[in-house]
């Protein structure tokens, strides 16, 4: 089955005639993964270039199968003989290697089949001297904003573009076309009385040029948010709600993200084991992986396995329906892949989310800051305190107290802890605020308490 692919297109010739090297090989099956892609990046700070990358790079990878043993190697030399060698050195690795009874590609029956264009590459290029500007508008939108903002970690713009051939011995062949393009500012603070610095940083990354936020609007929100922590004090250690700001509330689905995945499930590492059908949070949370999101981030036709990706429903109404699966940790666990093989060329698939989040609420964060009469606003997040076998949590935060419905002022050097089922049983409230800046995103979400450790 051909899957989006040009007939004049030398990859897909070039799989085909591997596929067939390695079948001559003594492989039993075997898949391919070609990337092709250029990427440019920049950096300016204080108005000057401080780092400029550009590439243009290709690679190779391929996976074989003899019986139920199995290699994978990669290689960017394209030559017929670097190729007739590559498949037979791969054949003579797999050979060598301990059988492994679930081991093997997806059944051909389940191939992604159709056409699919979900919108995700954008032929827009801009050359150097426009990326180095746009970086140079960034910071300056930054340092322009407060006399407080007195100095910048840089201004930031990359793009990339690229594309993806993959082709198994079932008859899969696909491809697709992606791009993205990003900038952000990192503008530091300086309190005039106490000479006390912050930092902060904003962002903005998108398919499409042409629905990138400006320079001026990424560079003012990044000092705003710098200026904002200016002041910042300790605060007594209590257990309050906590309301965490939509990045940081994208964090927790990170969490969440890794402890549905079937390789820590299988391996036994996951608090969320054993759990599929039971009540994980209230009815008004529900979770979605939805690889087929027009434009998304994570969205691509296929997997790293060939197999169509979908909307899986991760958690419907506060309980948990569906794990993230790959064909190798589904057959572990005695379940269908979900779509989610995710894979750097010369490895083998993993899991990974397409555009994982947090369905959102009704309720504005002003609103939902509006309910809480003390308790703390998280807006940074520190150290990685995350235990996803017993599912305890504990992180370095700053952000801002929270009186009487409304935000008093910026606080730091605290620590919020608590355990992850009882924090995903209290979530109270969760925003309308959503806006997908990468593969994992939330709204704004309230948690009726935790302990925060301060002074």
């Amino acid at each position: 089955m051909s899957l989006q692919m040009h007939e004049h297109d030398g990859y897909s010739q070039l799989a085909l005639d591997l596929l067939a090297k390695a079948k001559q090989s003594g492989a039993t099956e075997a898949d391919i993964i070609i990337a092709e892609g250029e990427t440019f990046s920049v950096q300016v700070r204080l108005g000057t270039v401080d780092r400029l990358t550009k590439a243009r790079e290709k690679h190779l990878g391929l996976r074989v199968f003899v019986g139920k043993r199995s290699a994978s190697t990669a290689t960017s030399d394209f030559s017929a003989d670097s190729l007739s060698a590559l498949a037979a050195e791969t054949c003579t690795l797999a050979k060598a290697v301990v059988e492994d009874p679930v081991s093997g590609l997806p059944k051909a029956d389940q191939m992604a089949a159709e056409r699919t264009d979900l919108d995700l590459y954008d032929p827009t290029r801009l050359n150097t001297e426009q990326q180095i500007d746009l970086a140079k508008r960034v910071e300056a939108a930054a340092m322009s904003m407060d006399e407080r903002v007195t100095n910048s970690e840089g201004g930031d713009f990359d793009s990339s573009a690229g594309r993806v051939v993959m082709a198994n011995s079932h008859g899969f062949l696909g491809g697709y076309q992606s791009s993205s393009f990003s900038m952000s500012a990192s503008p530091v603070a300086t309190d005039p009385k106490t000479g006390a610095m912050q930092r902060d940083s904003w962002y903005d990354v998108q398919r499409k040029f042409s629905k990138l936020n400006s320079p001026e609007a990424v560079g003012l929100e990044a000092a705003r948010r710098a200026v904002r922590k200016l002041g910042a004090r300790k605060v007594a250690t209590q257990r309050v709600p906590v309301v965490f700001d939509a990045e940081m509330a994208g964090s927790l689905m990170g969490n969440l993200c890794g402890a549905v995945s079937g390789y820590s499930l299988y391996k036994g590492v996951s608090f969320l084991a054993g759990q599929l059908g039971k009540s994980l949070a209230p009815d008004y949370v529900t979770v979605y992986d939805d690889g087929r999101i027009v434009g998304g981030l994570g969205s691509r036709p296929f997997d790293g396995e060939g197999l169509p990706t979908r909307k899986t429903t991760v958690v419907e109404r506060g309980v948990l329906k569906s794990y993230l699966l790959d064909t190798y940790s589904g057959r572990k666990l005695g379940m269908p892949s979900t779509g989610n093989a995710s894979r750097s060329v010369g490895e083998n698939p993993s899991v990974g989310p397409t555009n994982f989040y947090l369905a959102p609420g009704t309720k504005t964060a002003q609103e939902i800051i509006a309910t809480v009469k003390e308790g703390l606003y998280v807006t940074d997040l520190i150290g990685f305190g995350f235990n996803m076998v017993t599912g305890d949590y504990s992180r370095g935060a700053s952000g801002f107290w929270i009186e009487g419905g409304e935000l008093a002022y910026p606080v730091e050097e605290i620590t919020i802890a608590g355990n992850f089922k009882e924090m995903f049983a209290g979530i109270e409230m969760v925003g309308s605020d959503i806006v997908f800046r990468g593969r994992i995103t939330s709204p704004t979400v309230k948690i009726a308490e935790m302990m925060v450790a301060g002074s």
